[in-house]
Formats: structure tokens, sequence, C-alpha cells
């Protein structure tokens, strides 16, 4: 293997979960200890925080200190990373038991054995348990580097196509680093991948995480441009409140069609434009506006598109812009648009064994 790319299979270390820091505290959260039999005075930061709640009813007398802050340190990041609707409420049993058991650690639950936690190296070293325990839920964890960039490939599911999974990797390592390059040298170069059993759509990006669905993914193994899409979605980093959903989807399709690398294995294409298009007109969203964004592309103004994700990202976009950058209302684009729709369209293929 060359020495720019490094696969470390099923790793657990310290610094792993500090990958997923970033995207844990980006959330404002606030943890809370409490013993049983006392009321939880919870301290809400922001919506919806990450609390442990500790019932312990054995002779041990836990360091709740320590506890809690190995429960912060860990149990948030290792939630973003997890995927779907991981719980953020956490019960931590402490039980009485003669046998070998240690602790077990799952979304939503924590169990120690009161005779193994109440030795003072397992409580000094309760973050490191922790977080191993928490690793055990996954299948596997993969590390990839390969020159700046890394990718943790986390998959929950035994059944999942390993093939598939070595062309969502490959296909980061091609695609990410020029959509970086290309539109926002300020993304992140560290990238998690999250096969989710749960997960019911087809994939979602946020902070750093890219979740697929493992489902959506054995029915359509060559759907790898998935990567492009929500890759696009990470570079894009619009924020809240910067310009509307479909602009910013539309925009997403747009570069999948133009960056992508196997559109015409997973048979994804710009939909030719109907009269039922006008409907809703541009914010169809998705692959009708990204074909109505090829047009101006190719018809109106080169570049345009993509001053439009430079606006977005500087939350300086508005309904003006459209006419500052060409001349037009989106309106009359799109009028002109209907009216001569007509596109050469050029879509990205590789050869397959």
């Amino acid at each position: 293997m060359p020495n720019n790319q490094l696969m470390l299979k099923n790793t657990f270390t310290l610094a792993f979960f500090a990958l997923f820091c970033f995207a844990a505290t980006a959330q404002p959260t606030s943890t809370n200890t409490t013993t049983a039999g006392q009321t939880s005075q919870r301290r809400r930061v922001g919506p919806h925080p990450y609390t442990i709640t500790i019932l312990n009813k054995t002779k041990v007398k836990l360091d709740t200190v320590k506890v809690d802050a190995a429960f912060q340190a860990t149990y948030p990041a290792f939630a973003v990373a997890d995927g779907y609707r991981t719980k953020r409420e956490v019960t931590m049993r402490v039980i009485d038991t003669a046998k070998k058991f240690t602790i077990s650690a799952k979304p939503g639950e924590i169990v120690v054995n009161s005779r193994w936690i109440k030795k003072k190296d397992n409580i000094n070293r309760f973050q490191a348990h922790l977080q191993e325990a928490l690793h055990k839920n996954w299948t596997s964890v993969d590390t990839v580097k390969q020159g700046d960039y890394q990718l943790v490939f986390i998959n929950k599911n035994s059944n999942f196509n390993p093939v598939i999974q070595k062309e969502l990797i490959e296909t980061y390592f091609k695609v990410f680093p020029v959509l970086v390059s290309t539109f926002n040298d300020k993304t992140t170069h560290e990238v998690i991948f999250v096969t989710d059993t749960a997960y019911k759509g087809v994939a979602e990006a946020s902070g750093n995480r890219i979740l697929f669905s493992t489902t959506y993914m054995n029915a359509h193994p060559t759907d790898i441009d998935i990567v492009t899409h929500e890759g696009m979605h990470l570079v894009q980093g619009y924020g809240y409140g910067s310009g509307p959903v479909w602009l910013t989807e539309g925009i997403a399709d747009f570069i999948r069609y133009k960056y992508g690398v196997d559109n015409i294995g997973s048979k994804w294409s710009l939909p030719a434009f109907t009269a039922q298009h006008n409907e809703k007109k541009y914010e169809n969203s998705y692959r009708i506006t990204a074909r109505f964004f090829e047009w101006i592309d190719q018809k109106v103004k080169p570049g345009m598109i993509i001053q439009l994700d430079k606006e977005l990202r500087n939350h300086t976009y508005n309904q003006d812009t459209w006419v500052r950058l060409s001349g037009k209302t989106i309106d009359e684009l799109w009028d002109d648009y209907a009216k001569n729709p007509e596109l050469t369209l050029k879509y990205s293929g590789k050869e397959r064994i």
C-alpha cells in the first residue's frame, strides 16, 4: 500500500473519537448526573441536551464527577457519529454481579459492574473503557488517509456489501478534494461516513458526516455519486437562513452532474423539461432545478451558479442577486428556459469489472 494511503482496520483510540467532537459541540449541549432517588436539575443550554442519569442501588460509592466528565467527553461525539436519532438521554445502571462482566454501552444505556468500577484504575480510565464499549455497537471502523484528506468509515450493518464500501471510499478521495479546492478551501479535510440500518432515507449530510442508508445502497450499488451530492453539501456550508432549500439542493445536483464519476452507471440523469415542471418551476429542486442551472451555465452566463454558491456561503444572496448577475429575475430566466430548454448533456461513467 502506498505511503500516502493508510487504512487502519477496526481502530479505536482517544484520538479517533476526538474527530467527532467538533460536530457534537457545535450543538450547545449539557450533561447532568443524578443518583437514584434524586431529581435531575437539567440545565438546558440548547435544545435536546445529552444527559446521563445514574441508577446505583449498590453499596459502591461512585465518583460521579469522573463519570460525568467521561460521559460528556464521549457520548455526544459517539451519538453524532452513530447515525440517525441516537438517544440523547442515557441511563447508567450500576449492578452487583460476581460474573466477569465489566461494562456495556449502547445508545441510551450504560451498564457497569460495581465490583469492577470501584477499582481505582477502572474509574480513572472510565472514559477509555466507555469509548471502547460504545465502539462495539459498530460492525467495523476503517480510517483511510490519502494526502491531506482523511475518511472514517463506520459500518453498522454486517450485511453491507464491501464492494459498495470500497467504491464509496474511492469516490470520496476522487471527488471531495476537487470540490474543496474548487469551491470552499475552508471545508474540513476529515469526513465521516456512516452506514445506518435505521435510516429510512437515501443519504444526508451534516457537520462533517454523511449518513447512508444501507437498505438503499445495497439495492442501488452503483449510485456512488451520492457521495458527490452529499459531499457538496459539506462544501456548501451555508448555515441557517442563507437561502431556500430548493437552491441548496439544486446546486448539489448541478455539481453531481458536473463532477460525478459514474452517473451513467447509476442511470442518473437530468430530466428533460416538461410542461409539468412549470407548476413549481425552479422550486422543483434537485435534478429539475439542476437542469435549469446547467441551461444557465450553457446559455446565459458560464460560472453564474458557482457565484450563487459563493453568495449563499457569504450570506449575501437575495432575490436581487439574479438580476445583478444575469440582468434578469429568476422568473424571467425560467420563462426563457421554458421556451427553449434544449441542452447538450454529457454524463460521466466508469468501467466496471
